[in-house]
């Protein structure tokens, strides 16, 4: 085909011919002002009296065209910055034309001086109208738009509407229409203004008349074009989508954008976010800086979902150092490439150290804290889901527990001023061992915040240890797209056709994005004075069936029930899982008060003192080693409030051993 053919030619082909395409335009351009001026074509003179104009005009306007990068545009790339540039050359070649005019008076034929004026013009028309014809023929779209008569055409590609008339918007149509995987055919918009005209050849339409757009355009899918918008607003404008038998999907936000991390045309799904309708406050930047600027930071659990984050937000205030300490060596490898390139990019000056280690192994995290004389800690590592951990109550207790004291005990003897520990709503009256092994682990520091000399666990020389760490305790709910979040699992069942699994119809769970969660814990760990429990603003608890649900609406399918068993997606109730609560809270008693920050609240709870809580943490460890599971679910009942679990114990080593009535060997579980 010819359109082939002329891509396949040099560049430099490719610019001779615009040229001489360009020259004969010019000439046509001359020709037609003198026309439209004198209305006869028996006085015009192009190789007479005129001919020194005809040889003019080029001689002024071809170099002007060079200069003004008229041949290094790309034909499918052709947009608004160079039909400006087309103006301002043909604008500049023609005042020098008239200048001319002006000048050479002893003119063997008449020249008017309008007909400078219609050579301007028409060279416009004809310059800049022939590059926009040709975009189009090198994009394959001889029309734009959706309804004209004779013209419309089924090009098997998805067709899409665009929620958002503006620039965002613009630019999504225009990278659809030169990557030919969508065809975009309709707008919408909330502004009465432009409702109903047209922008870039598609018809924009209120929200109230979304079904009609369906009708006319056929539009499966709605992309919304609004980076800047609230995520209130966008809550508002999602639920209004959900009448509809629309997928919907989104441009990346303007940060993003803005860093080059995306394009307008990387389109995602709708961030569950922005169903929850939360807007995150900005932090305050003393709080956020308070104990990271120029300061040794040390994040354990490295390399999960919130340790992971953690560490991006500190590393954005410039600490001296960065020690990530992780026991898996593949998420520590992910998160140590992600922010070394982070480094590189921003030209900061922060060491970054990545340590692979166990908070259970109390001499491997003494020996970081002393080598590198870490000054903060952010205690992230902890086995957080419910079911796992009920049926590996050892390993959770090991984990939970005594990995928080060791870390805690190693920044004592380390002197660490800041310690903070990212702690859970499952701690509150907790129906599990995770949640029961959070909370405890949350009195492990309450204890020691309390002594300034305390006598160590395990340390049996009885020496006091002087204590200037100043321990606090952030506690929140759900984040988005963790590990172990049902947001992921709920896309992909909802990929494979489902059906989606909710345990059960009422249970509810509170919300939070990762990186809002992080800012959060940094600044409340800032505003302790020492043992201080903070909780941050959840907002309103979700209702995970109800979440499903929007979730398969927003996929443009449409959910399958006893009211329409025709439904695309069915939502099936397995029943509550081994420790899973119907709904989480975020205060064990009624003692809070609010702080400085809208988001943080401060709980007052009580706790053991450390002399007694010592001793609980030895019997503890012996039923640990023991295997003695009856023992340590005898044990969190007695010490940690609230604890009621529900059910039989369900750890696979104790469940194995009854069925096969093998008696617990001592000392399997060992704290080294």
């Amino acid at each position: 085909m010819l359109r082939e053919k002329l891509q396949q030619l040099s560049r430099r082909q490719k610019r001779l011919s615009q040229l001489a395409a360009d020259l004969v335009l010019i000439w046509i351009a001359l020709w037609m002002a003198f026309y439209v001026r004198l209305g006869s074509s028996f006085r015009i003179e192009p190789f007479d009296g005129h001919a020194w104009l005809f040889i003019t005009a080029p001689l002024v306007s071809i170099p002007l065209f060079i200069r003004f990068g008229m041949y290094r545009a790309v034909m499918r790339y052709f947009g608004n910055d160079a039909l400006l540039a087309i103006v301002k050359a043909v604008t500049l070649a023609s005042l020098l034309l008239a200048l001319a005019v002006y000048w050479y008076r002893d003119v063997p034929a008449l020249v008017p001086r309008s007909m400078v004026f219609n050579y301007w013009w028409l060279s416009l028309m004809l310059i800049g109208g022939l590059r926009l014809v040709m975009r189009q023929y090198f994009l394959g779209d001889w029309y734009v738009g959706m309804s004209i008569p004779f013209m419309s055409r089924d090009d098997g590609l998805t067709r899409v509407a665009v929620y958002g008339a503006g620039t965002a918007g613009n630019q999504l149509v225009a990278a659809l229409r030169m990557g030919k995987s969508m065809r975009p055919v309709a707008f919408i918009d909330d502004d009465s203004n432009i409702a109903t005209q047209m922008i870039a050849g598609m018809k924009v339409y209120k929200p109230k008349h979304i079904q009609q757009m369906i009708r006319e355009t056929g539009a499966v899918e709605v992309l919304l074009a609004l980076p800047s918008t609230s995520r209130g607003r966008r809550r508002e404008i999602l639920t209004t989508l959900e009448a509809y038998p629309l997928r919907v999907r989104s441009v990346p936000d303007l940060m993003a954008l803005a860093s080059g991390q995306v394009k307008v045309q990387d389109l995602q799904e709708v961030d569950i976010a922005d169903l929850l309708g939360r807007d995150a406050v900005l932090p305050r930047k003393d709080l956020f800086e308070r104990c990271i600027r120029g300061q040794s930071v040390m994040v354990t659990g490295a390399g999960g979902s919130i340790g992971a984050e953690l560490c991006r937000q500190i590393l954005t205030q410039q600490p001296t150092t960065l020690l990530l300490f992780e026991h898996s060596e593949f998420n520590l490898y992910s998160i140590h490439q992600e922010l070394e390139q982070l480094i590189r990019r921003k030209a900061l000056s922060t060491v970054l150290v990545p340590i692979l280690g166990s908070i259970r192994n109390p001499v491997r995290v003494a020996d970081v804290i002393r080598t590198w004389r870490i000054e903060t800690v952010y205690h992230a590592a902890a086995y957080k889901h419910v079911p796992m951990v009920e049926h590996n109550v050892a390993e959770g207790v090991l984990n939970n527990v005594m990995g928080t004291l060791n870390t805690a005990q190693a920044a004592i003897m380390g002197g660490v001023r800041n310690f903070v520990l990212i702690s859970t709503d499952k701690a509150v009256r907790p129906t599990n061992v995770m949640g029961s092994t959070k909370r405890l682990a949350e009195m492990v520091l309450q204890a020691l915040s309390q002594e300034s000399a305390p006598v160590l666990f395990g340390d049996r020389s009885g020496v006091h240890r002087v204590n200037k760490t100043r321990f606090t305790m952030v506690r929140f709910g759900n984040v988005l797209g963790s590990s172990g979040s049902v947001i992921p699992l709920f896309r992909d069942q909802i990929k494979r056709g489902g059906p989606i699994t909710v345990t059960h119809p009422n249970i509810t769970r509170y919300f939070m994005t990762i990186p809002e969660a992080a800012q959060l814990v940094i600044q409340a760990g800032s505003m302790g004075r020492g043992g201080d429990v903070f909780v941050l603003e959840m907002g309103e608890p979700v209702r995970i069936a109800e979440l499903a649900e929007k979730m398969v609406r927003l996929s443009g399918l449409s959910v399958r029930n006893e009211q329409n068993p025709k439904g695309d997606i069915a939502i099936e109730f397995t029943g509550l899982r081994p420790g899973e609560k119907l709904y989480e809270e975020l205060l064990i008693g009624d003692n809070v008060t609010p702080t400085d920050h809208p988001m943080i609240m401060s709980a007052h709870e009580e706790h053991l003192p450390w002399d007694p809580l010592r001793e609980v943490l030895k019997d503890l460890v012996r039923a640990v080693e023991a295997d003695d599971f009856v023992r340590v679910r005898q044990i969190l009942r007695a010490e940690v409030n609230g604890y009621v679990p529900e059910g039989e114990i369900v750890d696979w080593i104790h469940q194995q051993r009854e069925q096969a009535v093998i008696p617990p060997q001592p000392g399997e579980h060992g704290l080294g």
